[in-house]
C-alpha cells in the first residue's frame, strides 16, 4: 500500500513539474514574445492568426488587454473547453491556469499580457489622476486596468512618484513625452507599445502633441 500511495504521489509531483514548466515563451513562440520583465511582471504580446492553436501552457495571474476584437476557444488539460469574445480594447483578469488557445474568429487575435510575478500588494490605487481620465476595465488583487485619456494639458513633473506599478499600453500613434529615472525620454508612441513606472521610481511626463492621448494603464498594487 505504501508502494502505491508513493507511486501517485511522485506522478502527481511528475506532472505538477510539467505544468510549472509549460512557459508559453518557449513552448509557443510563435504567438507569445517577451516585450519587458523586472521584478514585478512579465510582459507578453500575444498574436494569432485565424484558425492558430497552441501548445498547452501555463500562466500566473494576469491581466488580458486586447486590440482587436477576438474570439477564443480556450482548452483546459481536463479535455474541456470554452469559447470566449472579447472587444477590442477591452481587458480581462485572468488566474493562474492551463489551457491551450485556438483563434476561432474571423480576424487575428493581437494583444498584452501583464502576468503578475510577485504575491499581491498593499498600495491604494487612484479613483482619479489631475489631466487624465480612468476608467475601470478590469479588476483583481494585484491590480486594475484602466482606459486612460490624457489631456492635451496633461503633464507630470519632475520627480514625480507613486506607490504603484504601473504598465503603460498605447492605443494609437501619439506624443507624450516619458522620462522615468533619468533614462532617454521616450517621446513617440505607436499602438501597443508598452513602458513600465516603478513605484517609487521618480518620473515625468507630459502630452506634446496638441491632442488626447488614449492608453490602458495596468496599476498594479
Amino acid at each position: 500500500m505504501k508502494l502505491k500511495i508513493w507511486s501517485v504521489v511522485s506522478l502527481v509531483a511528475l506532472w505538477s513539474g510539467v505544468v510549472l514548466a509549460q512557459d508559453p515563451v518557449k513552448v509557443d513562440p510563435a504567438h507569445y514574445k517577451v516585450l519587458l520583465e523586472n521584478a514585478s511582471v512579465r510582459v507578453l504580446s500575444i498574436n494569432y492568426p485565424v484558425g492558430a492553436t497552441s501548445k498547452m501552457h501555463q500562466h500566473p495571474d494576469a491581466i488580458a488587454i486586447m486590440l482587436g476584437n477576438a474570439k477564443v476557444k480556450f482548452a483546459t488539460p481536463d479535455g474541456k473547453s470554452v469559447e470566449q469574445e472579447m472587444g477590442n480594447e477591452t481587458a480581462t483578469y485572468t488566474p493562474a491556469g492551463v489551457h491551450s488557445p485556438t483563434n476561432v474568429g474571423t480576424s487575428p487575435i493581437k494583444g498584452i499580457l501583464v502576468e503578475f510575478k510577485a504575491p499581491p500588494g498593499k498600495a491604494t490605487l487612484p479613483a482619479s489622476r489631475e489631466g487624465m481620465t480612468l476608467n475601470v476595465l478590469a479588476e483583481g488583487p494585484h491590480g486594475m486596468a484602466y482606459r486612460s485619456t490624457a489631456s492635451p494639458t496633461f503633464a507630470e513633473p519632475v520627480g514625480t512618484k507613486h506607490d504603484f506599478d504601473q504598465v503603460v499600453i498605447a492605443l494609437g500613434d501619439s506624443q507624450l513625452s516619458l522620462t522615468v529615472d533619468g533614462k532617454p525620454a521616450k517621446t513617440n508612441w505607436a499602438r501597443g507599445d508598452v513602458q513600465f513606472i516603478g513605484r517609487g521610481v521618480a518620473h515625468e511626463s507630459k502630452n506634446t502633441g496638441g491632442k488626447p492621448v488614449d492608453m490602458i494603464i495596468v496599476a498594479i498594487k
